[in-house]
């Protein structure tokens, strides 16, 4: 799953298990989760 780093907008790959939640490359720990920019469309009836 991809984040992006709120302080230095780096993605980021996160490993649970090895490095928990931090910022590989500037060691902030709030990373946000990457949304599509695809818009869903739903016809309303």
């Amino acid at each position: 799953m991809g984040y992006k780093c709120t302080r230095c907008k780096q993605k980021v790959e996160v490993d649970y298990e090895y490095t928990g939640i931090r910022c590989p490359y500037c060691g902030h720990r709030i990373l946000v989760k990457e949304r599509p920019t695809t818009i869903k469309r739903i016809k309303a009836d």
